[in-house]
């Protein structure tokens, strides 16, 4: 029996949610058509009834604004930070204010079989999504974010999970001194992500290789973004190109490997 037709049985309600999505103990849905609050709080609490190792369930709406915050209403249970683990590494949250990606599982995976001992630079590190499991394998990573709400977090997280050798930073990437310092940048961020490769490529060695993420329609796929990448006067090279995940109807949360010489 599906997650839905267990939902059926046990609300009597038709029109449910068929999935969801659980970061720690936060169960996180999406309702497209009940509208009637009532009906989804008594949904929330069948959830819960359902699956004992939930203690919270919200209605999420989708983000917004700069620092992607998740917008969410609280339908049953009681606190909404949370810790979520992933591959051993611990992610402690607000799953009310801070966005948790889990269908960027595979890319942080696929991340972590390319690192060495080598500086890195988390553009857009939230409360590391990609500096944490990178960490035990990178020499140095200077983690940089910007919203102070997810930068407590990854504090926390670089002290949950015993890690010393990331640095985290709060501010705007664009404005910190750190030229010349990385083997490797990565671009964890979207949508707008064009606008910093100039300093992704500050970032960088004589040499070195950014992780470019960015969201394009269907139609701009790959010309557009290898536009972009060729305004930056500088030897490159495609090492790989992908689709991550959907993020709307024909549009992609895309990531390329850029190998970068500069002059």
């Amino acid at each position: 029996m599906s997650f839905r037709q267990k939902l059926s049985k046990a609300t009597g309600l038709s029109d449910l949610p068929s999935s969801y999505q659980l970061v720690g103990d936060v169960l996180l849905l999406k309702f497209m058509k009940i509208k009637s609050l009532k009906q989804k709080k008594k949904i929330a609490l069948a959830i819960m009834k359902m699956m004992p190792y939930v203690k919270t369930v919200c209605e999420i709406k989708g983000v917004e604004k700069e620092f992607r915050l998740p917008r969410t209403r609280k339908l049953a249970g009681n606190g909404t930070v949370t810790i979520h683990k992933e591959h051993g590494i611990l992610y402690k949250l607000d799953a009310t204010k801070i966005m948790f990606s889990k269908g960027n599982l595979f890319e942080r995976q696929r991340l972590i079989s390319k690192i060495k001992k080598e500086v890195v630079v988390d553009m857009f590190a939230g409360i590391g999504y990609f500096s944490l499991g990178l960490a035990k394998k990178a020499g140095k990573i200077y983690s940089i974010e910007k919203n102070p709400v997810a930068f407590r977090y990854l504090k926390e997280n670089i002290r949950l999970n015993k890690l010393n050798n990331i640095q985290p930073i709060l501010g705007d990437n664009r404005s910190l001194m750190l030229r010349g310092k990385a083997d490797r940048v990565i671009m964890g961020y979207f949508p707008g992500t064009e606008k910093f490769l100039p300093y992704a490529i500050a970032m960088l060695k004589k040499k070195g290789v950014i992780h470019f993420h960015n969201s394009y329609s269907e139609k701009d796929l790959w010309r557009k973004p290898l536009a972009e990448i060729k305004k930056l006067k500088v030897s490159y090279k495609i090492l790989s190109k992908k689709k991550v995940k959907s993020i709307a109807p024909r549009k992609w949360h895309v990531v390329m490997d850029i190998a970068v010489k500069k002059p």
